[in-house]
Parts: structure tokens; sequence; C-alpha cells
């Protein structure tokens, strides 16, 4: 008799468990709750597509670089792991309805929470990125007012194109001339600068920063008695540098902070002190603070603002005429730049923010000029140019430091059968990517106007691949012998 009374309660709860089981499966966007405007590069939204075998889930994830090995659900509480930059990832979360709020570990130096809402979406885009109509239907999926992009074939600029708005308020129409911020990629572009000032013997890469710094020395205490911190250890994310979680930029009009108030963490900074937090190369914690820090020891050493010598030294070489570290944006380039909008794709109530950190996320730029600078890196690496550095300095940007994914600047990436630099980009209203391969002389540069572009850039970036023929979607070569 027991047993027939417990069968109904049983088959319940198992009915229940197939429901969270079921409920479970499917595409969800992914929203970061730390505060707004609290990171460079660190907040952004991405999609997550879970599929559900028994209590086993597996994920795909796209618009963040990370990679779900495994997953369990146990009735609603679900629990993946997986990895992000070659570290340990943890999401810890309960569904509730069309909604799982995640507890996310391993993606910044502390725990923090991110929402999953359930989503409808394409769930296979094909076509050409020259298609104006599916493009223009992905903007409005998305909530992304405006997009523009440059492809790379053969090292050169194959192809550049913008759609969508770069002010919804004004209807001011995106075109390959609108500037965008680049954000975090402003710092490989930085590091091309400061391996510059290496070539010239200005300083060495593995040079203790203190003996270059004249304004501001770093408090080193004991955590500096196996090595100094470098330029090198600066430039890859792995000198122990903090950063409190990036930079959320001034509102335009405001008193801006100088370098060494940014560092020491008082007014007009908004952040907290940027201090060495662990003895340098002992791991990577991506840090803008350790960029921020490097900016002003090239401007110790060669005694001019950054901005001034970025122009000197690469910009104007590489002929990106529509870039500029200029920090605020000089009013005769504003009508050029696009405006900010938030994760529905609405104007922020300021156009833009500005950014002092000028090398970790002040330059204002178009995909076409950082194509060219992309491909100027892939042919300096091969020594078929030298406009800026050498083909043995170049290969500093594309060479890992041993600790970590980055080289000096960029983080290097495997994707497919091929290995790529690429760095992304996340500023208040703005979010882009640039990614090329090492050798092969391909990439591209995708730049948006929202929050909400971090999702949509790798359905682009996809149909590019898709398009050129990337050995991005190669499989491996499966192993045989013999003829």
């Amino acid at each position: 008799m027991k047993k027939l009374l417990l069968l109904p309660l049983l088959l319940i709860l198992l009915a229940q468990q197939g429901r969270s089981q079921a409920g479970i499966a499917g595409a969800w966007r992914l929203v970061s709750v730390v505060p707004d405007g609290t990171a460079d590069g660190a907040v952004r939204d991405f999609f997550l597509e879970l599929k559900v075998d028994g209590a086993s889930v597996t994920g795909t994830v796209t618009g963040a670089p990370i990679v779900i090995r495994e997953g369990r659900i146990d009735s609603n509480a679900i629990t993946l792991s997986g990895v992000s930059s070659n570290q340990p990832v943890s999401f810890t979360g309960n569904l509730s309805g069309d909604e799982i709020v995640f507890t996310v570990g391993g993606l910044m130096a502390e725990p923090f929470h991110m929402v999953a809402r359930r989503v409808a979406r394409v769930t296979t885009v094909t076509g050409s990125i020259s298609d104006a109509a599916l493009i223009q239907r992905l903007l409005v999926e998305y909530k992304v007012p405006g997009v523009s992009i440059a492809v790379i074939k053969d090292f050169k600029v194959a192809f550049a194109v913008a759609y969508g708005l770069a002010d919804v308020e004004t209807g001011t129409p995106m075109t390959t001339r609108t500037m965008f911020q680049a954000a975090s990629v402003s710092k490989p572009v930085a590091a091309m600068v400061s391996l510059k000032a290496v070539q010239d013997k200005r300083f060495s890469l593995d040079q203790d920063v203190n003996t270059i710094l004249k304004s501001w020395k770093l408090p080193v205490g004991d955590l500096t008695k196996s090595g100094p911190v470098t330029p090198r250890l600066l430039m890859s994310h792995t000198s122990g540098m903090g950063d409190g979680y990036g930079f959320p930029g001034y509102s335009p009009g405001t008193p801006l902070p100088t370098l060494q108030q940014i560092l020491d963490g008082v007014p007009p900074s908004n952040l907290r002190a940027i201090r060495l937090e662990r003895p340098p190369a002992t791991g990577y914690e991506y840090s803008g603070g350790g960029v921020i820090l490097q900016q002003l020891v090239l401007m110790d050493a060669v005694g001019k603002p950054f901005a001034q010598i970025a122009r000197e030294w690469v910009l104007d070489p590489l002929e990106m005429s529509n870039s500029t570290y200029e920090q605020p944006l000089p009013a005769a380039r504003q009508s050029q730049a696009a405006r900010a909008h938030d994760r529905n794709g609405a104007r922020m109530k300021e156009p833009w923010r500005v950014y002092p950190e000028q090398a970790a996320a002040g330059l204002w730029t178009t995909p076409t000029d950082l194509a060219r600078f992309a491909i100027e890196l892939q042919l300096a690496v091969q020594g078929r140019s030298a406009r800026v550095l050498t083909q043995a300095v170049a290969q500093e940007m594309i060479t890992p430091v041993g600790v970590g994914p980055y080289a000096v600047g960029f983080g290097m990436l495997k994707i497919g059968e091929g290995w790529y630099f690429t760095h992304g980009g996340s500023n208040w209203g703005f979010q882009c990517d640039l990614t090329a391969h090492r050798s092969k002389g391909y990439g591209a540069v995708i730049m948006t106007n929202s929050d909400s572009g971090g999702a949509l850039i790798p359905e682009l970036l996809r149909l590019i691949q898709t398009e050129y023929k990337w050995d991005a979607l190669d499989p491996p070569i499966p192993r045989r012998y013999g003829p």
C-alpha cells in the first residue's frame, strides 16, 4: 500500500524534474548585473545555447571567449564549468520560468552575478555580409542601431561596409568613416607604440619600470623579490597589477584625472588605486590598470603626451586618418562619431563617455583604420613591411610571453585549424572586435554602437569566416596511415 501511495508522488517529482530539464534547453542571453559602466571590456552580454541529455548539460557560447566543457542539472539547479582564456570558469544558478540567475566565478577577480533570459533567435545565419537585408534583420534582432565592418583578404582591405544608424535620435546614417570608441582594442595599438619605443632603445621590454618612470613610482614592497614589473608583463596582463574592474569613463565636461591620480585612486579618479597584487609573472589576470602604467612609462621615457606619440609613431605612418587617442574627442571630430546606445538600442543620455585612460580604452577609430593596423602587423611579422616595427620586434605582438594567452598587446587564440591574434572591446555604449590570422593575410574588424553589440559580433564573424573561407572552420585532419 505504501508503495502505491508513493507512486503518484514519485511521478509528480519526475514530471517536475523533466519539465526543469526540458526547460533549461534552448537559447539564453546572459547579461551582467555588475553596476552599469564598471568595466572596460568586462561587462557585456552574450548568448548561451544549452542542450540537455538526462542530467547532463552541454553549452555553446557566442559573444565571449568561453568554452563550456560540462554541466549538470538537479531539479531547477544548474551548474556549468568550462574555461575562458585558459582559466577555469563556472556558472552556478537556478531556473525560474524563463530566467536563470547565475553566480559566475573565474571571469573577474571576484564572483559576480549574471541573469540569463530565454530568447528566440535565428538558429543558423547564412548569407553574405554584403546582403543589406540580412544585416538589417540582425541589427533589429540584436537591438544594435549600427555596425561597421572591414574585411581583410590577401593582406588588403577587401571589403568595407556600414549599416544602420550612427545615432537613432537624429537618424544619422552609419558610414565607413564613422568613428567608434575602440575600447580595449586601444590596447594592442598602444602596444605597437610602446614597441616602437623599445625598437628605438628608449627602454627595453624586460626593464624594471621603476627605472624608467620619472613622474611616479610603483609601490612594490616585497612582491618583486623574484623579479621586477616590466613593460612586457604590463602589456601581456601578467605583471600582477590590479585595475579595479576597468574604467567606467567620465561624463563629457567633467574634470578628468591625471594618470598619476588614476593610479593612486584619488579624486577626480572614479576608481580605487591600481596596485601590484601578486608577484610578477606568476599568473595571468586581465589588467587595464597595467596598460595605464605602461602608458605613463612611455610618456616619461619620450617626454610627450601619449596621443601625440601615437599619432607620430603609428597612426600617421599607417594612414589611420580617422583615428585619434585625443580625450575628450576634439570638437572638429564629433560630427563624425557614432553615439552610444544601451542594450535595447536606445540613445544614452550622454553621447559617449570620456576616457583619460587613453592606452587602455581611449582610441577613437574606424574598422578600416584598424584593418590597416592589423595588416601592417601581419606583413611586419613576415618581414614584408617595416613602416613601424621591424620583423623581430613585431613578433613580440603575436608571441605569448609564457604565462597566460597574451603576447605583447594581443591575445592569441587557436580557432579551428588556425592561429589568430585578437582583441575585443567594450566601452559604455560601444562593442567591437578585431580578429586576424597570424600568417594567412585575412581577418576582420567589427564595430558597433550599442551595449548589445557583443552578441551580434560573433554572428557577423561567422558569416565572414564562411564567406571568405577561413581555416577557423576547418576540421582537424583525420589521422590515417598509408597513401
